[in-house]
This record gives structure tokens, C-alpha cells and sequence, in this order.
């Protein structure tokens, strides 16, 4: 099974199939409003505004698993997002991304791409998840990975 074949949580609650994004290449990132990382919407959005034409579509979720650092409701995330960073890629859903309800795209992203020692479990807000234009080839990244050190790597999955 490829990632596209599954659905996703719009924030607005409507379904988003992951079948849209097929041929791209996606960063897809737990976030949190209130987290010591949250600046990284602004290098998430660099590398949206930068490589967007050429195939790249960055994908956030919002999540509050991580010392409650994602309190607010879906327009309260999207106010946050547009204001303070300006962000224009899409902010999904909040979704859990660890334990029994889990959403399944991050079920399935930890199972492609183990963490160090081969957990599963996301450890923070910002752990970043690369995924190649077959849909199948992922790699996972670090919160302390900051979005610019990607580059190279996105800019060799683009092609």
C-alpha cells in the first residue's frame, strides 16, 4: 500500500485524499502553536514558497500529544498559522500521532521510517517525515532537524 492510498482530516473536518499529492514529493510535519520549534513554520514555508512549482507540497497536522502545546481548535490553529508565519500550505486536522488512535498516515509513515533503534513512537512536535514521489520511500527527521537543512535532500527527490 502507498500513502496516497489513504485519507486525511481537512481542518474543516471534510476528507482529503492523499491520492491528490500522487508524483509529488511531500514534507509531512506534526506541529504545535506553542512549542519551542514552532518557528519552524517559517522554514516549512520557505520551502513551500521555493519548491511548490516543482512538485514539493509540504503538509502540516497539528497535534497535542506533546506537553499540550497544541490546545486550540482547528480556526484558532489557522489564525495562529496565517498571522503569525504567514503559512499558505496546508494545515490539516488535529490528529494523535502515537498510541491507540493514532492517525493511520502516521501509523504508516513511523512503519516506513522507524526512528534511532528502531522506534516507532514520535518523539516531539516537528518530527518531519520525507516522502519521495512513489509514495513508498520516506525518510524521518528529527524536531531538531530545522526545515533548511532538508534542501539538499528535497532538492534531490524533485529531481
Amino acid at each position: 500500500m502507498s500513502l496516497t492510498d489513504l485519507c486525511v482530516r481537512a481542518a474543516d473536518g471534510g476528507e482529503v485524499p492523499l491520492a491528490d499529492y500522487a508524483g509529488k514529493v511531500l514534507l509531512i510535519v506534526n506541529t504545535a502553536s506553542k512549542c519551542g520549534f514552532t518557528p519552524q513554520y517559517d522554514g516549512l514555508e520557505t520551502l513551500h514558497r521555493r519548491y511548490a512549482e516543482r512538485g514539493l507540497a509540504v503538509l502540516a497536522f497539528p497535534c497535542n500529544q506533546f506537553g499540550a502545546q497544541e490546545p486550540g481548535d482547528a480556526a484558532e490553529i489557522a489564525t495562529f498559522c496565517r498571522t503569525s508565519y504567514d503559512v499558505n500550505f496546508p494545515v490539516f486536522a488535529k490528529v494523535d500521532v502515537n498510541g491507540p488512535a493514532a492517525d493511520p498516515l502516521f501509523v504508516a509513515l513511523k512503519d516506513a521510517a522507524p526512528g534511532l533503534l528502531g522506534s516507532k513512537a514520535i518523539k516531539w512536535n516537528f518530527t518531519k517525515f520525507l516522502v519521495a514521489r512513489d509514495g513508498e520511500t520516506v525518510t524521518r527527521h528529527a524536531p531538531t532537524t530545522k526545515p533548511e537543512d532538508l534542501t539538499r535532500l528535497i532538492e534531490k527527490l524533485l529531481g
